[in-house]
């Protein structure tokens, strides 16, 4: 088991150790634990093998035989025994917002809560808000959470759900039966998250087609199985169906039910209007001047060209003003993933990164970058093990000596990832922050301000000078955290109005700056980075999620800052 997930099942073991009560001593060793595995600078199997874990402040026998065990096997005895001792409903209430703990304990030992049901209930008899250190308050904030919960577990990570769906994809495409097949639905069109997945296939015998999808690997329930459509729930809760149709009809078909619903109301009103009628089915004249059916289409760029449209990739297909550029022959050039030539906000093993400096511009290189930005996490950042002011001049001085050093392809800009402090001022003074290349400033704690007091919050940082860019700006977590109050659209003003990058933070969980708000903000001047927010250099890649955010938002290679080349982009940061 690697160290930062050895880290986690130590902080977990925390938890469960404090929801069935026992001494804050021993509760907090095991903290103290994860916190000093997350930030250990040793090599961990170099430690383990030569058995001087305890020689680590902070790790005695005890720990140092668990972390052993965990390292060699992957496996706890104590941690298995622990978490089977605690109800699983107990277990699950640690997904609420706003739940620690210590509030979890309350609400089992004092009412008896085992399920986020029985929860729900206690909230609605008012029963939480009369517990000591609860109050009205936190009890509509618990029940709020509850149907945001409700909501996410209906859904999944769009990059949760890409592998699933290639792997289909090419099994479907591999059948002797199968003329043509893709995918359809949200998936197609690249939104964050998504409920279920639909292909669509052409075949003239579905019988074999169905079987095959019906009898897939990770298949947990069929749901429906039928002569031309069949739904089946995948061991990871993904519910997937599959429709066959004729070949004649596929892609009329794959058009309808890629969507969007608005989109598609778009799309019938303009057929209309042009005296036809479209559906998944076909196109059918309803005017006297056509006659029957239109011939079948042999792409989708066929079907939108019969009614004067360019053609609308999937990811823009949301109802906006899509047909409307589209029948102006005006829809930008899309940034695509071979635009980007560089990625900044990367941390390393300096602050809460996996991997070592050196390792992350090899990371870089081989994905052919021609720079990297290294922005490990400021001095407020404590569990992030954030850099003390010397720390982070000693790395900036490391990336100096390894450009220096002509070892690699990839430049390296020295960086750093800012706290936004509750007053809006910065983790570090203006006179450290000027000897780096650029500063990405972000807000990591305080989410409970009010709007009001958030906005103002970030919109001070973004009128510091030292200030390059903004990460994650409503500091969502898909399908786990809410946004935190704020006026996005005053904080895009301020960005315009100071020069500065908002970035779209490529991680899955986040894609955040939102694909709607984009449009509109670019045209306005607004400029973005693709930033792959990695802690590793497995997540260096994660810019791919980045670019399908931007396409959604109607950018341009000319919108985005890491589409430079390495001479543009150093030029831009010394202005």
């Amino acid at each position: 088991m690697e160290r930062t997930e050895i880290a986690a099942c130590m902080a977990e073991i925390a938890v469960l150790l404090e929801l069935k009560g026992d001494g804050p001593f021993k509760v907090r060793a095991y903290d103290n634990a994860a916190r000093i595995l997350e930030n250990l600078e040793e090599d961990l199997g170099e430690l383990v093998e030569a058995g001087t874990l305890t020689s680590i402040s902070g790790i005695g026998d005890a720990l140092a035989q668990k972390i052993e065990a965990l390292y060699t096997t992957g496996e706890l005895d104590f941690y298995n025994k622990l978490k089977a001792s605690i109800p699983a409903g107990v277990i699950e209430l640690l997904d609420i917002q706003g739940l620690g703990a210590k509030k979890v304990k309350a609400l089992y030992h004092k009412l008896g809560i085992e399920s986020l049901d029985a929860l729900r209930r206690a909230c609605e008899e008012g029963k939480v808000a009369e517990l000591s250190g609860f109050g009205k308050k936190t009890q509509d904030n618990i029940l709020s959470s509850i149907n945001h919960l409700e909501v996410y577990r209906q859904r999944h990570l769009w990059s949760k759900a890409e592998p699933i769906v290639n792997r289909v994809l090419e099994g479907l495409r591999g059948l002797p039966e199968v003329e043509r097949a893709d995918c359809a639905g949200s998936f197609r069109r690249n939104a964050e998250t998504v409920g279920d997945v639909d292909f669509l296939v052409a075949a003239e015998d579905p019988a074999p087609v169905m079987e095959w999808f019906t009898t897939l690997e990770g298949v947990e329930s069929v749901t429906a199985k039928g002569d031309t459509k069949s739904s089946v729930r995948m061991a990871s809760g993904l519910q997937m169906d599959l429709r066959v149709v004729p070949l004649a009809q596929f892609f009329f078909a794959l058009h309808h039910f890629t969507g969007s619903k608005d989109h598609n109301i778009k799309m019938r009103q303009r057929a209309l209007s042009q005296g036809f009628s479209l559906s998944e089915w076909g196109v059918t004249a309803v005017h006297e001047q056509h006659e029957g059916p239109v011939d079948s289409v042999d792409s989708e760029a066929d079907l939108f060209r019969l009614f004067g449209l360019e053609y609308i990739p999937p990811s823009v297909r949301e109802g906006g003003n899509e047909i409307e550029y589209a029948a102006e022959r005006a829809l930008p050039e899309f940034v695509k993933a071979a635009d980007i030539r560089g990625l900044f906000h990367c941390h390393t093993q300096a602050s809460d990164g996996k991997d070592s400096l050196e390792d992350m511009v090899r990371g870089a290189e081989a994905l052919g970058m021609e720079y990297l930005g290294i922005t490990d996490h400021s001095k407020s950042s404590v569990v992030a093990n954030g850099l003390s002011v010397e720390r982070l001049l000693e790395q900036g001085e490391q990336i100096r000596a390894l450009n220096a050093s002509g070892d690699f392809k990839t430049h390296v800009f020295a960086g750093v990832e800012c706290d936004i402090l509750k007053d809006g001022t910065l983790d570090y003074e203006s006179e450290v922050l000027d000897q780096l290349d650029f500063v990405i400033a972000a807000v990591h704690s305080s989410f409970g301000l009010s709007e009001k007091e958030m906005t103002a919050r970030v919109v001070r940082a973004l009128e510091q000078p030292s200030v390059t860019m903004l990460a994650h700006p409503t500091g969502r977590l898909l399908l786990e955290r809410e946004p935190y109050a704020i006026n996005m659209p005053k904080v895009i003003d301020a960005a315009i109005a100071n020069g500065k990058i908002i970035e779209i933070n490529a991680s899955p969980r986040r894609l955040d700056m939102d694909w709607r708000l984009w449009h509109k903000a670019a045209e306005r001047g607004l400029m973005t980075s693709i930033n792959p927010d990695a802690h590793a250099v497995e997540h260096l890649p994660f810019f791919y999620y980045g670019v399908n955010v931007a396409r959604k938002g109607w950018l341009e290679p000319k919108h985005i800052l890491n589409t430079r080349s390495l001479a543009e982009v150093t030029e831009f940061l010394k202005l």
